[in-house]
Order: C-alpha cells, then structure tokens, then sequence
C-alpha cells in the first residue's frame, strides 16, 4: 500500500470505533468496518483487508471479552469448548474460502437474519431469564456444534458472526442476551485469532492502518461492554434487534441492486 490520506485513515479509524461498540453489544461489527475498509481502500488486495480487519476486530474483541469475563463471570463450561470449536470451524472456513463465492451466501444468511429478526421481536420473552434447554453431555455436543458452524461462517466470510453467536446461545440453548453476548465474544475471539494465525505469517495486514483502527476498534468495545453490563439483557435485546433489521436493509440492499 501506498501512503494513506488522512482522511481515509479518519475515516477508517470512526468505522471502526462504531464496528468496536456495535460488536461488543451484539456482535456483527465486521458489517461496519469491512464495508468501511472496500470504500476506503479500493486498490488494495481481499487478503489484505481481510487481515486488516481481522486485526482490529481481534484487539477490540479482547478488550470486549476481558471487561465481561470480569463482571458477567462467563459458565467455562460453555465458552471453553465454544471457544475451541469455533477456532477449529475458523481455520476450516478459512482454508475453502476460496471456493466459496460470497454471491452463493448472501440469499441464505437473508434469510436467516429475518427468521431470527422475527423470533426475538415476536418472542420477547426470549433471551430476558437463562434456561437452559440441554444438560450436561447433550449441552456441550450442542455447544461444540454450534461453534463449529458459525467458525467455519467466520472463516469463509465473516460479517455478522457476532449476532449469529448471540443469537443460537439464546434460542438454541436459552442463554440470556447478556450472559449470551459474553461467551459469543469469547467465541468471537478465538474464529478472528484463527484467523490472524494465517494472515499474518503472509505479511497481508496492513499495519500503518491496522494498528490506529484497532486502538479505536478497542475503545468502541470497551465503551460498548460497560454499557451492555450496566444496562442489563432488555437493553442487549433491543439493540440486537436494531442491529438485525441493519443488516437485512444492507444484504437486502445488495441482492437487488441498490448499492
């Protein structure tokens, strides 16, 4: 890469203090910063801003997974083995990424995103109390499952693995939104540590950007952690849905045209 405007750096470096809050509360940061990234970088290679992005989401994540692993005391009996299964899905995605065109995915996760919309809006109950819907052996073969699907999701593309997280630790097995945001950033930590593992050994991040968007990207997460602490579940779960409805206008948006 050549030299960056100061503009473009600014830019790139408010997209990720935003992509930082919005990831922490929820998850699905990667659909601010890595459109944010194509716009301000168009000459530089898909390698090199995914890294770049893989970066400062990883930075900003730690802070978010430390500040709740200190005041929500996540169950390790869940996010360990949802940590290491979702790392292996990571690496797996990553490795056919290749043979995977965004185009084929774009439909499926729609769809997705409206199926979840509607249930957390029609169901409010949902995700306000844990309880949870498997027991021991049955729970962590759930949990390593879950992992391994939405790591693969991470590897192979990326956006939104956050909210997916979220989401099947609180319909799936009947975590609360706080409780579920906090072990889906544990999660979340390891698919993009995975990921780091194989980009930067290829010197593809692009570090004169990288490192400012990931001190912005870890101020967004912390700001965004306090605050879902202190406000509670109802406030997760209001987000969420906001943050859903986003991401159903952008791919929506997408498959017919509009941008």
């Amino acid at each position: 890469m050549g030299d960056l405007s100061g503009e473009v750096v600014l830019f790139l470096v408010l997209a990720a203090l935003a992509a930082g809050f919005v990831d922490a509360v929820v998850g699905g940061g990667g659909l601010i910063q890595l459109p944010a990234l194509l716009l301000g970088l168009p000459g530089a290679s898909v390698v090199q801003i995914a890294a770049t992005n893989k970066l400062a989401s990883f930075c900003g994540t730690s802070i978010s997974a430390a500040t709740y692993v200190r005041r929500i005391h996540p169950d390790p009996r869940t996010f360990l083995p949802l940590m290491l299964a979702a790392g292996l899905g990571s690496v797996g995605g990553a490795l056919v990424a290749s043979m995977l065109p965004r185009s084929a995915f774009d439909p499926i996760i729609l769809v997705v995103l409206v199926v979840v919309g509607a249930y957390v809006w029609f169901k409010p109950s949902v995700g306000q109390l844990t309880n949870l819907r498997f027991q021991g052996g049955k729970h962590v073969t759930v949990v390593v499952l879950t992992g391994l699907t939405i790591g693969f999701y991470d590897g192979a593309i990326g956006p939104g693995t956050g909210s997916f997280f979220v989401f099947a630790l609180v319909g799936l097995l009947g975590y609360n939104f706080l409780e579920a945001s906090a072990k889906a950033k544990l999660a979340n930590w390891a698919t993009n540590l995975a990921a780091l593992a194989v980009f930067v050994p290829q010197g593809a991040v692009i570090w004169q950007l990288a490192l400012p968007m990931a001190a912005a990207n870890i101020t967004g997460g912390y700001l965004g952690a306090r605050l879902a602490v202190a406000r509670g579940a109802g406030f997760v779960r209001v987000f969420f849905l906001v943050v859903v409805a986003g991401f159903v206008v952008r791919l929506g948006g997408q498959l017919v045209g509009w941008w």
